[in-house]
Parts: C-alpha cells; structure tokens; sequence
C-alpha cells in the first residue's frame, strides 16, 4: 500500500486499516480453517486444569522451542508460560501463584535458552528496539539477558523468594542448547 505525501493523518490511517483489513484474512484465514479441522476431533476436552505432573515451565517465546515434546511431557501434564527470554515478570509470578496454590503445581523449572535474541549487553536491546520504532522506550523494562547465568539465578531467586508460592515448591534454572536440544541444569 502505498500513502501518497502529504496526505492528513485521517487519510492515512483510513488508507491503513484497510491494508491491515487485507493483511488479516492472508495471516489468519488459514490458521482458522486449520483450527476447523482439529476441533473436528479434538482430543483434549477431558483433561482437567490442573498440572497432571505437577510442573510448571516458564520459557521462551521462541518458535524453535517445543517444551512439551523436549520434556516429554503431553497437554495436560504441565503449565507452560513463556514470554520473551524466559524471564520471570510480574505476570509469571502472578500466574505461578495461581499455578501452585490452585492448579497442583509443585516444580518451576525456568528454562532459557542458547542465542536467544534478547541476549544482549545492558542497552542494546533497547536501542535497537528504539531504532526500529523510532521513539524512546522510556518507561519499558525489556528484561534482556546480559549476563545468562546470573540473570539465570536472579530469576530463580525471584520465583524462591515470592511470599505468595508454597516454600514447598521446587524451583530449577535450565538453559536448552538450540543446537543441539540438551536441557543442561544451571542453577539446581
């Protein structure tokens, strides 16, 4: 699509939305209908909430990932959380004190992972994020990864250290090897 120069803000925006509108069914469509398919015999309506072996796994978003299959476990067996890095925010807490004192969850394993793409000095990542969309990210914590073990532990530390999970939680610290699909304990 292109907006020709000079024209008002309204136009333009109009002029997008309908790009985006277009865009929409080229995304979307497809994963639809593909969801059409599996609910056709979808095979999950029995399982209960809870985690059927009381794990949680708190990873990152990448799609190079697949934590049920690396860990052998099934839908239904674990909660999975995943933001970008793997980080521990204030919504994984929230949602691990759901996990443990209402969905039976009993292990935290937090589980980064080799190059990941917010590895990077303090700075960096912002910068290129600021760079990207041209504005300050003034007021954003990107949580990137400066130094993976520390951050690692720090973040280990945080889900220990939250007075609202069960001292009885276990809570682990994993890296998984991109290339080579090892899960390597790092903090125990």
């Amino acid at each position: 699509m292109q907006i020709r120069p000079g024209a008002s803000p309204t136009a333009t925006r109009s002029a997008q939305a309908s790009g985006t509108r277009q865009n929409r069914a080229m995304l979307f469509d497809d994963l639809l209908e593909a969801n059409r398919r599996y609910s056709a015999t979808f095979p999950h309506a029995g399982l209960a909430a809870v985690a059927a072996k009381g794990i949680a796994v708190v990873t990152c978003i990448d799609s190079r990932l697949e934590p049920l299959q690396m860990l052998g476990l099934v839908p239904g067996d674990a909660k999975i959380l995943r933001n970008a890095g793997g980080r521990v925010s204030q919504d994984v807490l929230r949602s691990l004190i759901l996990a443990t004192n209402l969905l039976e969850v009993r292990g935290v394993a937090i589980m980064q992972h080799t190059e990941c793409a917010v590895a990077s000095p303090p700075g960096e990542l912002e910068a290129r994020v600021e760079a990207q969309i041209g504005r300050s990210l003034e007021g954003w914590d990107l949580r990137s990864i400066g130094d993976p073990d520390a951050d690692l532990a720090a973040d280990v530390d945080a889900v220990r250290g939250c007075p609202l999970i069960p001292d009885a939680v276990t809570v682990v610290g994993w890296r998984y090897d991109i290339r080579t699909g090892v899960v390597h304990e790092i903090v125990p």
